[in-house]
């Protein structure tokens, strides 16, 4: 059996903010928009894919509107995690995240498989991982098992 992980689906409270957010972050891009119709015909509910560009064939991030606010608490460590090339990346971000007043969990460094990260809160409360040295993504190149 081939199967292959395309997307995952993400309900949130501001869609804007969020689209917002994984572009200034995550650098990702707009692959394509569709809106549902009412039964009146009229558009309604914006629906965004977002992607890595070049991958927008690989995976992608669906964001739907009508999602509440995620309250997530400290240690609930799920969250999506984004790999940077070098640990500059790591500290840029983090920097950015705390002027930002969203940082939730300061540049660490921990052995192998988890590597340099940090973490930070999108607009609806999820936590989102931006790391170096894990054997995913850019910079697994340079990561060594321990």
């Amino acid at each position: 059996m081939n199967i292959s992980l395309t997307h995952i689906a993400l309900h949130v409270c501001d869609l804007n903010a969020c689209v917002k957010f994984y572009q200034d972050y995550a650098g990702l891009i707009i692959v394509k928009e569709r809106f549902l119709a009412h039964e009146n015909g009229q558009k309604s509910k914006r629906i965004v894919w977002l992607a890595e560009k070049g991958k927008e064939h690989e995976f992608i991030i669906v964001v739907l509107p009508g999602g509440p606010i995620k309250n997530q608490q400290d240690h609930d460590f799920s969250h999506l995690g984004f790999a940077m090339e070098t640990k500059q990346a790591v500290d840029d971000i983090a920097e950015k995240a705390q002027l930002a007043g969203i940082l939730v969990w300061p540049c660490k460094q921990e052995g192998f498989p988890v590597g340099y990260y940090c973490g930070i809160k999108d607009p609806d409360g999820k936590f989102v991982e931006f790391s170096y040295g894990q054997p995913l993504g850019p910079g697994a190149s340079n990561c060594e098992k321990k």
